[in-house]
């Protein structure tokens, strides 16, 4: 193979030769295939500490050393023929490939650059990161041209259809590494493998570019280099998408189940974006999460009854014709996670929200016999949604003064990562039992108020797990593995708590 047998590439980057050391150590437990980024070193000191370090202890493995000055995003600032020897110096000490950005590369002829790095392979890259242009066949013509032995093309991808447009080159060129970035880019750095591309990156520490994700991400949450024109794709959709744990939900029961699928991140701000790729990605179902679960009804081709009456859909699958139809699991999630604390017939629970999480919550309260009180920022929305589901419309400057048996924020106020907000005051949780449908953090800024006040409280985690395994066995048609599932979401939600508690 052009790389060798992993296509997983580490990326070591650091100030100095000893963390460059310790990082290279720790990636070589998970591939075999690393990029030494040279230019990250804070001097030439450093940088010769480093070489001479590799030239001591060279690793059998694929080893690819890249010094990428600052016109293609690196942080090499001391001019082209240092950096050309120091690169010279790297493939001396081991290793089997020098990467060259096309600003440099374009200086030599091929015959030239192989005389001076010696018997090395040499990878032409071109790093655009403003923009996917639209000449990217002409790009990748300019590359080859630069007489390497592969090349290499990273852009800023604005859109699915821009990283759509990169993934294709891998499928029509071979020796190429398709490298997307951007958040919008994030799930073709997963699928880029499986779309054909040499190489896919993956951060020991530090990101290197933007949309990178870790090394621990594409190995075990997504496994990237086991993925195969057979495997299921599925996602979930929404903007913001960078707080969502979902992913980790669906993928830890694909493999406890052995399922040969993976679920994935897509940030999208309009919808015929995400639309476009479903068919060539073949996408089998996804999430549907803020801003876009009652915007995605116009889109779908058929649905269920109750998540029509609801008028928001938080589950779609794509049946084997292309066609979208689409379910609301929402409304399972908040009654299983409910009704274990409070007793819904004839109760009086107070909805803070009227959006596409609101409404499934307030059709599953009015089902099981509530009084639902509905209280909203935009008083008609909260005003529709109440005649929805023949409930009542609450002023906001009523609720110091009233009383419920339950409170339930559905409103994404409080959310990672602006934690240090709540959609309701202390004075205004007059209550038995507060619940917040957030589940990053576990205990939202509104639950910490409601514990000082004494009163019970509620994770979004339960309701969170609920609605998700219910997707997960629509999708797969078998039950789902809810103890590993959950147990996933609730290690990492606890790592980032005493992540957030040791700053």
């Amino acid at each position: 193979m052009l790389f060798g047998r992993d296509r997983i590439c580490a990326v070591v980057a650091a100030p100095s030769a000893a963390e460059m050391a310790r990082q290279l150590r720790r990636a070589l437990r998970s591939t075999r295939t690393v990029e030494l980024r040279l230019d990250w070193l804070k001097s030439d000191k450093e940088r010769l500490l480093f070489i001479g370090w590799l030239q001591l202890h060279a690793p059998r493995a694929t080893l690819l050393a890249t010094c990428r000055g600052r016109r293609a995003g690196g942080r090499f600032a001391d001019g082209i023929p240092k950096q050309m020897v120091f690169l010279q110096m790297a493939a001396l000490s081991g290793c089997a490939w020098c990467d060259l950005e096309i600003e440099t590369a374009a200086l030599f002829r091929g015959a030239e650059l192989k005389a001076f790095l010696g018997r090395v392979g040499v990878l032409v890259s071109y790093h655009d990161f403003h923009g996917t242009p639209r000449n990217l066949g002409e790009i990748v013509r300019r590359l080859e041209r630069c007489g390497g032995d592969a090349i290499k093309l990273a852009t800023q991808c604005h859109s699915l259809a821009d990283s759509r447009r990169v993934l294709a080159l891998a499928r029509s060129h071979r020796r190429i590494v398709a490298v997307p970035m951007g958040e919008a880019g994030l799930p073709g750095r997963v699928l880029a493998l499986r779309e054909g591309s040499a190489l896919a990156y993956a951060a020991v520490e530090a990101a290197t570019a933007p949309g990178q994700l870790s090394l621990d991400q594409m190995k075990h949450l997504y496994r990237a280099d086991q993925l195969n024109r057979r495997t299921r794709i599925y996602g979930v959709i929404g903007d913001p998408i960078g707080h969502s744990l979902s992913p980790l939900l669906h993928n830890a029961g694909f493999q406890a189940r052995r399922v040969d699928a993976v679920y994935l991140p897509f940030r999208v701000r309009e919808l015929r974006d995400f639309l476009r790729v479903i068919g060539p990605l073949g996408i089998a179902g996804f999430s549907v999460t803020l801003p876009h679960k009652q915007r995605i009804l116009g889109c779908l081709d058929d649905c269920e009854p109750l998540a029509s009456q609801i008028g928001a859909v938080n589950t779609v699958v794509v049946r084997r014709d292309g066609k979208l139809y689409g379910y609301n699991t929402d409304y399972v999630g908040v009654l299983r996670a409910l009704e274990r604390r409070v007793r819904l017939a004839g109760s009086r629970v107070l909805l803070y929200g009227a959006g596409g999480a609101a409404r499934a919550v307030a059709f599953a309260l009015a089902r099981a016999g509530a009084v639902v009180c509905i209280s909203a920022r935009r008083r008609e929305k909260a005003r529709a949604l109440a005649r929805a589901v023949g409930g009542e419309e609450v002023d906001r400057w009523r609720l110091k003064r009233e009383f419920f048996d339950a409170i339930v924020n559905a409103t994404p106020v409080g959310m990672h990562p602006d934690t240090e907000h709540s959609p309701l005051e202390a004075a205004e949780l007059n209550c038995r039992m507060v619940m917040d449908l957030i589940y990053r953090p576990r205990k939202t800024l509104l639950l910490q108020r409601a514990e000082r006040r004494g009163i019970e409280t509620l994770s979004g985690v339960e309701m969170f797990v609920a609605q998700g395994t219910a997707q997960w066995e629509i999708w797969t048609g078998l039950r789902a593995p809810v103890v590993p599932m959950r147990r996933a979401v609730l290690a990492a939600l606890r790592a980032e708590e005493k992540s957030s508690s040791e700053r």
